[in-house]
């Protein structure tokens, strides 16, 4: 499991140094090939690629006609790319998505069990701050057994 998280840097090629914690754990559950990608551009979102087919063998399911699929197809193919992990255990963020979530240099890595977050440190401080979690929240969380 992808759990917590660690500062890292993006370099002027705007390749991501994996923070240890997450490479260790990567490397003994799959293979070096990732789909990287965001749904808003407001974070890159860093799935083993195994981790992906799984959500897409999901998607093919639903018809093909249905709204919400191709949205989501739409962006998440929009901002996406296949990336191979190199040997420095660094993977290249796709241009568009640096420009659009603004990663560059100092970026903070989450973990979020199947898949990582990358996020601009204003930004996810600010995400954190403006968006608290709610009663609503909890109830569901207590739902589901959390």
């Amino acid at each position: 499991m992808l759990r917590g998280s660690y500062q890292a840097r993006i370099d002027e090629k705007g390749r991501l140094k994996i923070p240890a914690q997450f490479k260790d754990e990567l490397e003994q559950t799959y293979t070096r090939q990732f789909y990287i990608t965001s749904l808003d551009g407001q974070y890159a979102r860093i799935y083993p690629l195994e981790e992906w087919n799984k959500l897409e063998e999901r998607l093919q399911a639903a018809a093909t006609f249905n709204k919400t699929r191709r949205r989501f197809l739409n962006r998440t193919n929009y901002y996406g790319q296949v990336v191979d992990l190199d040997n420095q255990g660094r993977l290249l963020i796709p241009p568009i998505l640096r420009e659009k979530a603004e990663i560059a240099g100092e970026v903070k890595v989450l973990g979020n069990l199947t898949f990582l977050e990358v996020w601009n440190l204003q930004r996810l401080e600010k995400e954190i701050e403006e968006s608290p979690i709610t009663s609503d929240d909890e109830q569901l969380l207590d739902r589901l057994g959390i």
